[in-house]
């Protein structure tokens, strides 16, 4: 199966009102990331052990740690859980910036470090959230990491 329809599984298989807003946030993704990368975490680790929730991501970024290895992953992430959504703004350097710029203005939602979680679309202001995720995106670009 590929990744495409690994996703597409992945959304039908929530609960409503959850597969609904998965449908509405990938289809918001495609749209701020129109050539982006896609790729799917079913959450599993080597050993098939489910150690994640499963994580749809959009874009590229190179992680390069302390030790010189670099890895490839996503830039932005939603995952659903048991509470709600999460999205996932990964590369930013300032790990206060998205609760201080839209943590205010989302609605009903939780703002950290690079996570934005909510129960439903209905309890935030998607546009707000948008505006979030267009930003992470810039900030990754300036940061030398791809946005493919």
């Amino acid at each position: 199966m590929n990744i495409r329809e690994q996703i597409k599984t992945h959304i039908a298989s929530q609960p409503e009102p959850k597969h609904t807003d998965m449908q509405a946030l990938h289809q918001l993704m495609l749209r701020v990331l129109p050539a982006g990368k896609l790729w799917f975490d079913d959450g599993r680790n080597s050993e098939n052990k489910v150690v994640s929730n499963p994580t749809i991501g959009y874009g590229l970024q190179t992680l390069k740690y302390a030790d010189g290895k670099t890895k490839d992953f996503f830039q932005i992430g939603i995952s659903a859980n048991s509470t709600g959504i999460s999205v996932y703004i990964l590369g930013l350097k300032d790990k206060t910036y998205l609760a201080k710029t839209y943590g205010k203005e989302l609605g009903k939602a939780t703002v950290t470090g690079y996570c934005i979680r909510f129960k439903t679309l209905k309890d935030i202001n998607i546009d707000i959230l948008e505006a979030a995720i267009r930003y992470g995106v810039m900030a990754a670009s300036l940061t030398g990491n791809k946005t493919r």
